[in-house]
C-alpha cells in the first residue's frame, strides 16, 4: 500500500550529504505537481536569483506511479533561468518507475558540487563521483558512458544528464532522459549545470508489494482500456506527428518563423510520410503499454572508415514542427539530422528551433549577418541549421549566447521584437487561434498542455470572452490533478475523476480519494502562489506582433479579441497573488 506520508531524499551537493524525509500531506498534495510546489516553498528562496545555490532542483512522482498504465511521468521543478521564476518540466522515459523501485516519492537536489560531478541514487546508497573528464561531452556520449561507470541495475535505472547548453548556463538547455524523452523546456539543464551536476542515476534496486483486494482487477481493466482505445492506437501507429497534416490543412501549423500557417510542401513530411520513410522502432515510457515514442534514423558516410554510419533520433510532432515546417524543412531526414544537432547539445528542440527561424528572419531583414550567425541561415537550408544549432547549444560566440537566453532578449538587442515568436516562452506548434496564444502566453509554464485552449479554438467560432475563459480557469484544476499524480495526459480521458477515485482507494488512500475535488483546487491554487513569490506578472508578458498577423481556417487573428483574452485572463490569475496560507508548510526546513 502507498504510504500517506511523502519519503523524501534531500540532497546537498556541497556538503556531499543527504538524508530521508518523511512529510506529511499526501491528501492535500497528491505528489508531482502539488508535492514539487511544496518542496519549493520548503526549500527555495523565492525571491533569491535561480543562480543561488540553494536554490532546489526538485524530481516528484505521484502515489500512482508504477502501479497504473501511464502514470509514467515525473515532475521536474525549478527557479527557471529563462525567467528566474517557479516553473515545472515533465518528462517520461524509465525516471518514474526507477524512482518508485528506491522507494522515494521526490528528490530534492540544493548546494553546487565543488567540481563536476554525477550523483548516483538508490533505495540504500547515494554516491557522488567527480567527473571532471565528462565536461563539454555531449548529451548522447555523456549517456554512454554513464551506463559503462554505472553498470549495475541495467533496465531498471534512469539516466539524466546534458549536454553542452547546460554547461553554457543556456535558458534553452534541456535534461535528457534515458536518451529519447527530456525534461525539455525553461532551462533545467542549465540548473544542473550550474550546480556542477552532469548526471544523476536512479537506481531502482528495491521493491514494493502489490496492493490486494480490488487492485488486480481493477488494473486489469484499466490495461485492457488503454490499450483498445483508438486513440491509443493512433499515438501508437503514427503517433502525434499525425497531427501535422490535419493542422496544416486547418491553417494553424507555424510555417518559416509563422510567416504563413498552411503549405502544400506537408505532404512529405506528414506521420505517415515518416512513419513510411524514418521509422526504425517504437518504444516506451515503463509503465506504459502504449508506445508512443517513434524513433526513426538516417544515416551519414564516414569519410575516414568508409561505411555508413546509422543514427537514432525520436520524433513527434512538436520537434518536427521546431526543426521542420518552422524552419521550412520539408525532408523527413534532414528533420532528424537537425534534431539530432539540438539533441547532441541537449536544447530543448523546440525552443532552438523557434530561435533559429527568428534568427533566419532577421538575417533575410538584415538585421543580422553571418558576423553574428557565423553560418548563412536561409529557411530550407538543413546544413546551416545543423551547424548553427551545436552553435546555440555551445554559446559559441556573443550572438549565439544572447539568443540562448530567449528570442525576445537576442531581439531586444538586435532588433527583430516583432516577429520573434514567443509565448512566455519559444511558442509550441499550435497557431490555432485567439485563445491559445493567450494562454500559452500567460499560462503557468508556457506549455501549450496547461490548458485545452488549442482544442478549443478548433471547436469554436463565438468570441465570447468570459464563456473562453471560463473555460481555461474550469480546465485547469482536473490537469493539475493529473499531473500530480503524475499521469501521462494522453491518458486523461480515461482517468476521469471517479477512476482516479477508485484507483486510489484500490491501493489504500481512502482519504485523498475522497478529496480530489479539494485538491486540485488547492495545487492549482498553491502552484499559483509560489510562482507569483518568484516574481510572476501578468502584466508583463508580451505577446508579439506576428500573432496578431496569423490568418486561420476562421480568418485572420481578431487583435481586439485576442487582447481581451489576454486580459481577462491575467485578471483572473491576478486572485492567486496572495501570500502562501499553507499552515503545515512553514519556512522550518524539515
Amino acid at each position: 500500500m502507498i504510504s500517506e506520508h511523502f519519503r523524501i531524499l534531500h540532497y546537498d551537493l556541497h556538503r556531499r550529504r543527504g538524508k530521508i524525509i518523511h512529510q506529511e500531506g499526501r491528501n492535500r498534495y497528491v505528489g508531482g505537481s502539488g508535492l514539487a510546489a511544496l518542496l519549493f516553498h520548503l526549500y527555495g528562496t523565492p525571491e533569491a536569483s535561480w543562480k543561488e545555490a540553494e536554490q532546489p532542483l526538485i524530481l516528484a512522482i505521484g502515489p500512482l506511479t508504477g502501479l497504473f498504465p501511464l502514470m509514467s511521468k515525473v515532475v521536474c521543478a525549478f527557479k527557471s533561468p529563462y525567467h528566474d521564476q517557479y516553473t515545472e518540466s515533465h518528462g517520461g522515459g524509465r525516471a518514474a518507475l526507477a524512482m518508485r523501485f528506491a522507494g522515494l516519492d521526490a528528490i530534492v537536489i540544493t548546494g553546487k558540487a565543488q567540481s563536476l560531478s554525477c550523483l548516483s541514487i538508490g533505495a540504500n546508497h547515494i554516491e557522488c563521483k567527480e567527473v571532471g573528464f565528462m565536461r563539454g561531452m555531449n548529451a548522447i556520449s555523456s549517456g554512454r558512458l554513464m551506463r559503462r561507470m554505472f553498470g549495475a541495475n541495467a533496465g531498471h535505472r534512469s539516466i539524466l544528464r546534458i549536454g553542452q547548453s547546460g554547461e553554457a548556463g543556456s535558458a534553452m538547455a534541456c535534461i535528457n532522459v534515458d536518451t529519447y524523452r527530456h525534461f525539455g523546456r525553461m532551462g533545467s539543464g542549465a540548473v544542473m549545470g550550474d550546480k556542477n551536476l552532469k548526471g544523476i542515476i536512479i537506481h531502482g534496486d528495491s521493491d514494493f508489494d502489490q496492493p490486494r483486494g480490488d487492485y488486480p482487477k481493477l488494473y486489469q481493466k484499466l490495461y485492457t482500456e488503454v490499450t483498445a482505445t483508438d486513440m491509443m492506437h493512433k499515438y501508437f501507429d503514427l503517433g502525434t506527428p499525425a497531427n501535422l497534416e490535419p493542422l496544416n490543412e486547418l491553417q494553424s501549423l507555424p510555417w518559416r518563423n509563422l510567416q504563413k500557417t498552411t503549405d502544400p510542401a506537408i505532404t512529405s513530411i506528414t506521420g505517415k510520410a515518416f512513419a513510411e520513410d524514418t521509422l526504425l522502432r517504437n518504444a516506451a515510457c515503463s509503465g506504459c503499454p502504449v508506445g508512443c515514442i517513434h524513433i526513426g534514423y538516417f544515416s551519414e558516410k564516414s569519410l575516414q572508415a568508409n561505411r555508413y554510419h546509422f543514427h537514432q533520433v525520436a520524433y513527434d510532432y512538436e520537434p518536427i514542427f521546431a526543426a521542420g515546417t518552422m524552419l521550412g524543412i520539408t525532408d523527413s531526414f534532414n528533420i532528424l539530422r537537425i534534431l539530432d544537432s539540438l539533441e547532441k547539445v541537449s536544447l530543448d528542440a523546440m525552443s532552438g528551433g523557434v530561435a533559429l527561424a527568428w534568427a533566419t528572419e532577421a538575417s533575410e531583414r538584415g538585421l543580422i549577418s553571418a558576423n553574428e550567425t557565423l553560418v548563412p541561415l536561409r529557411f530550407g537550408d538543413t546544413d546551416g541549421y545543423i551547424q548553427a544549432a551545436a552553435f546555440l547549444g555551445k554559446g559559441i560566440n556573443d550572438f549565439y549566447q544572447t539568443l540562448a537566453q530567449g528570442t525576445l532578449k537576442a531581439a531586444a538587442r538586435y532588433g527583430g521584437g516583432e516577429f520573434a515568436c514567443v509565448l512566455g516562452q519559444e511558442m509550441a506548434g499550435y497557431a490555432t487561434g485567439e485563445l491559445f496564444f493567450a494562454a500559452q502566453s500567460l499560462g503557468f509554464r508556457h506549455s501549450h498542455l496547461d490548458t485545452g485552449a488549442y482544442s478549443w479554438d478548433q471547436k469554436n467560432t463565438d468570441k465570447d470572452v468570459d464563456k473562453a475563459v471560463d473555460f481555461l480557469m474550469e480546465d485547469e484544476p482536473d490537469r493539475v490533478l493529473l499531473t500530480s499524480m503524475v499521469a501521462c495526459l494522453f491518458a486523461r480521458s480515461i482517468y476521469t475523476g471517479e477512476m482516479l477515485a477508485e484507483c486510489l482507494h484500490s491501493v489504500g488512500l481512502p482519504g485523498l480519494a475522497a478529496s480530489l475535488d479539494e485538491a486540485g483546487e488547492y495545487i492549482r491554487k498553491l502552484r499559483w502562489q509560489v510562482r507569483f513569490a518568484t516574481g510572476y506578472t501578468p502584466d508583463e508578458v508580451v505577446i508579439p506582433k506576428r500573432f496578431y498577423s496569423v490568418k486561420t481556417w476562421k480568418g485572420e487573428i481578431d487583435k481586439v479579441f485576442l487582447d481581451r483574452l489576454r486580459k481577462e485572463y491575467g485578471r483572473r490569475l491576478l486572485r492567486f497573488k496572495v501570500p502562501i496560507d499553507d499552515p503545515s508548510a512553514d519556512k522550518e526546513r524539515p
